[in-house]
């Protein structure tokens, strides 16, 4: 028995519909059909999927305040990174560099969930 590919990752949120926004506006994310019995949504990213799960009482505790991606985050590859930081900028999303140099950014969704974007 071995592990034979990865899934989905799940991410709490505590406002659907904020984060609905975010991933599915901001991030242009497709959402993937699948039904739920509770409150979230799916998304499709290339083969893999991410689930948002609504959790009122959710709140996101960084660790490290100073370099957002030494905290739990999850990464994406952009085809155009200068795009997404004006998307992210005129939503008023926080940004930080990554500290790397690489063409790559942190930001928080509304939560402040932590998602790296990296250019291809």
């Amino acid at each position: 028995m071995g592990v034979t590919r990865y899934l989905h990752t799940a991410i709490l949120v505590s406002d659907l519909k904020a984060s609905e926004a975010f991933y599915s506006e901001v991030l242009e994310l497709p959402k993937a059909e699948r039904s739920l019995k509770f409150p979230g949504v799916w998304y499709q990213v290339g083969d893999d999927q991410i689930h948002l799960i609504e959790d009122a009482n959710w709140k996101t505790t960084p660790v490290n305040r100073e370099k957002w991606g030494r905290n739990p985050h999850i990464a994406f590859a952009v085809d155009d990174l200068e795009l997404i930081k004006t998307r992210l900028r005129e939503g008023g999303y926080p940004l930080q560099s990554s500290a790397s140099g690489r063409a790559a950014l942190f930001t928080k969704d509304p939560d402040g969930n932590i998602v790296e974007l990296s250019a291809e």
